[in-house]
């Protein structure tokens, strides 16, 4: 790493000369600069997908984990029996820090999304819900089955686990392709600065046979399109991540809006991740330049 810093800091410097050599204009440029923009703009984007799921898969995890719920069904005469007898078996049992039944509000407020807000709760046959928070290495779910089966017929256990897995997997699923997105980027990146590249130096040709004839070596030749190219990659790279930076910061916030994608953004110290973009983006370049240049000089020959 330091010896691609130090290599990018010569190839940079103002005081290098080899980029003379280069015309400074052309079509090539303009490619390099907005492909390396448009590559660093998705890039954030990328980045900012990637940690947001797997903020979201840590969230769901910890909070399904940490979570059950029974439900009761048993006719009405029955049911404040049966809620009773769940929370005295709850209450003894190890592993469970708080068991509560949930209101009638808070349950009309669960199927309100789903049937409105004019629901008739009291009119229907709802089961009543009681809300488990485990604590320590958590309860024995199997052991609990098998008390309420036989204290509270109509009471059944879900410990969250056949859908909590699911959703985590997805997340976990969506933060794999943020990575491959950057990855991919990357790649295209590269080729395209390589076809830049490998244009470049076609369309001066006779620049370079003309170089050779007054002594020039190769390295030299191949130094100053790896210099420029370089530089045009920084640049158009930094200016891609500052307003992808940007469009990240004016989205909504989740605390106002709620949700996944009014989530999707950095926190804290992420957001100097993306200043990691610029620099990797120039020793992208760099790599895929000089290949190209070597490359196409030995055809040149």
């Amino acid at each position: 790493m330091k010896a691609m810093l130090a290599r990018l800091n010569a190839l940079l410097s103002p005081e290098s000369g080899a980029g003379r050599v280069v015309p400074p204009t052309g079509f090539t440029a303009s490619l390099t600069m907005f492909s390396s923009g448009a590559m660093a703009f998705l890039a954030v984007f990328a980045m900012a997908l990637s940690l947001a799921t797997a903020r979201l898969a840590d969230r769901w995890g910890a909070e399904l984990a940490r979570s059950s719920t029974v439900r009761i069904s048993a006719p009405e005469e029955q049911m404040a029996a049966q809620t009773s007898a769940v929370l005295a078996i709850l209450q003894t049992t190890p592993g469970v820090r708080a068991a509560r039944a949930l209101t009638a509000d808070e349950q009309k407020a669960l199927l309100e999304p789903w049937f409105g807000p004019d629901l008739p709760l009291e009119n229907l046959p709802v089961p009543q819900l009681i809300e488990v928070i485990e604590e320590g290495a958590g309860f024995d779910a199997q052991g609990l089955r098998l008390r309420l089966q036989a204290e509270a017929p109509g009471a059944a256990l879900d410990d969250h686990t056949r859908w909590r897995r699911p959703l985590v997997d997805a997340a976990n699923r969506l933060r794999t392709l943020g990575i491959m997105s950057l990855l991919l980027i990357a790649a295209t990146t590269g080729a395209m600065i390589t076809l830049a590249a490998n244009a470049a130096l076609s369309a001066n040709a006779q620049v370079v046979s003309v170089l050779r004839l007054v002594g020039a070596r190769d390295s030299y030749i191949a130094t100053a399109f790896v210099r420029r190219f370089t530089l045009r990659a920084l640049v158009g790279a930094l200016g891609g991540t500052v307003l992808g930076m940007i469009s990240i910061a004016l989205l909504p916030r989740a605390s106002t809006a709620g949700g996944f994608l009014t989530g999707l953004g950095f926190q804290g110290l992420h957001w100097f991740w993306p200043l990691m973009i610029p620099p990797l983006a120039a020793g992208v370049a760099l790599l895929a330049t000089r290949a190209a240049a070597q490359r196409t000089l030995k055809g040149l020959t």
